[in-house]
C-alpha cells in the first residue's frame, strides 16, 4: 500500500504544473514585464526627480513664503504668506503687461513660423534635386546658428550707424531720412526685429519636419485627386493635411513652448539699445527681478509652468486618445 502511494505522488506534481491556467501565466508574464520596465526606467526617473521634480516642488513651496537671500545667509526659516506673492504679482507689478506681451508675441511668431515652414516644405517637394539641396543647406545654416550669434548678426544689419537696412532704405528713397535711425528704441520696431530673428531660426525645424511628413503621403492618392479636378489647396487640406495632423500638432506645441520661453534674443537686443521696461518678455522679466526676491520669482515661475501646461494640454489629450484607439 505504501509503495503504491509513493509511486502515485511523484506523478501528481507534473500533472498539477501542467494544469496551471493560462490566465495565471499571463499575469506572471505581465508582472515580469512590469518589473523589467521599471528597472529600465528607474535611473531616468531618479534623474528626473532630482533635476526636475525636487526644484519644482521647492519652487512651489517657496512661492507661498517670504523667502529671501537673507533667510539663506542667516539660516532662518521663512514665514508662510499664502497667496500674497501671487496677489502682488498680478496687482502691484508689471507682470500682467509682460504676460500679455509675451502671449501676443508667441501667437504672432508661432503663426509665421508654421505658415512659412509648411510653405517651404511644400515648395521643396516641387524643386529639383539641386535646388532642394541648396534650400536645405540654407535652412540648416540658419537652424544651426546659435541664437546669440544670430541676434548679433541681425543687430548689425539693423544697426543705427552702419546697418544695412538703413543704408538700403536711404538708397531706395533717395533721402537721408533713415540715417542714424534706431530700430531698437521704439518698442514696436524692437519687436519687429525680434520677430524676424526668431522666425528666421524657427522656420527650418518646421520645414524639415513637415517635409519628412510629406513623404508619407501616397503619391497615387494625390494623382487621383488631381485627375478628379481638385486644386492645390483642396488637395492639401483634404488629403495631405490629415496625414500631417499628428506631426504638425507636435511641432505646433513645441513652437508655442519655445516662443513663450524666448530669452537670449530679447536680452541681446535689449543690450544693444532696447528699453528693457518696455520690451521685457517672461524670460527677461524673471531674470531682471532682484536676486534677493526668491519667493516672488518663484511665484513667477509657477505661473509660467501652469501656463505652459495649459497650452500643451490639448496635445496631451490628443496623444492619450490616439493611444487608446
Amino acid at each position: 500500500m505504501s509503495d503504491t502511494a509513493t509511486a502515485v505522488r511523484p506523478a501528481e506534481k507534473p500533472r498539477r504544473a501542467a494544469s496551471r491556467p493560462p490566465v495565471s501565466r499571463e499575469k506572471a508574464r505581465a508582472r515580469r514585464d512590469a518589473r523589467s520596465a521599471w528597472t529600465l526606467l528607474g535611473p531616468s526617473l531618479i534623474i528626473l526627480g532630482v533635476m526636475v521634480g525636487y526644484p519644482a516642488v521647492l519652487m512651489v513651496i517657496q512661492s507661498f513664503t517670504d523667502y529671501t537671500v537673507r533667510n539663506k545667509v542667516q539660516g532662518t526659516m521663512p514665514d508662510f504668506v499664502g497667496f500674497e506673492n501671487y496677489i502682488e504679482l498680478f496687482t502691484q507689478s508689471d507682470f500682467p503687461v509682460v504676460l500679455l506681451r509675451s502671449l501676443a508675441l508667441m501667437v504672432v511668431m508661432t503663426v509665421l513660423i508654421m505658415v512659412f515652414g509648411v510653405l517651404i516644405a511644400v515648395l521643396m517637394t516641387r524643386l529639383g534635386r539641386a535646388w532642394r539641396i541648396t534650400v536645405s543647406v540654407g535652412l540648416l545654416l540658419a537652424w544651426a546658428m546659435p541664437p546669440l550669434t544670430a541676434t548679433v548678426i541681425w543687430g548689425w544689419i539693423f544697426d543705427t550707424q552702419y546697418g544695412l537696412v538703413n543704408w538700403a532704405l536711404n538708397t531706395i528713397t533717395g533721402t537721408n531720412d533713415w540715417t542714424n535711425h534706431s530700430w531698437l528704441l521704439n518698442p514696436f520696431s524692437f519687436f519687429f526685429v525680434l520677430t524676424i530673428i526668431v522666425v528666421w531660426q524657427g522656420v527650418p525645424f518646421v520645414a524639415f519636419t513637415t517635409y519628412a511628413g510629406l513623404g508619407q503621403v501616397p503619391a497615387e492618392v494625390l494623382e487621383a485627386s488631381s485627375l478628379d479636378g481638385a486644386n492645390g489647396w483642396k488637395r492639401f487640406w483634404n488629403i495631405v493635411f490629415p496625414y500631417l495632423r499628428s506631426v504638425l500638432t507636435v511641432v505646433l506645441v513645441l513652437q508655442i513652448i519655445w516662443n513663450l520661453r524666448i530669452f537670449t534674443q530679447v536680452y541681446a537686443l535689449q543690450s544693444r539699445g532696447g528699453i528693457a521696461s518696455e520690451t521685457n518678455v517672461l524670460g527677461t522679466y524673471l531674470f531682471r527681478q532682484g536676486p534677493g526676491e526668491v519667493a516672488f520669482t518663484a511665484a513667477i515661475g509657477v505661473v509660467m509652468v501652469i501656463l505652459l501646461l495649459i497650452l500643451s494640454s490639448g496635445y496631451v489629450r490628443t496623444t492619450l486618445k490616439e493611444e487608446e484607439l
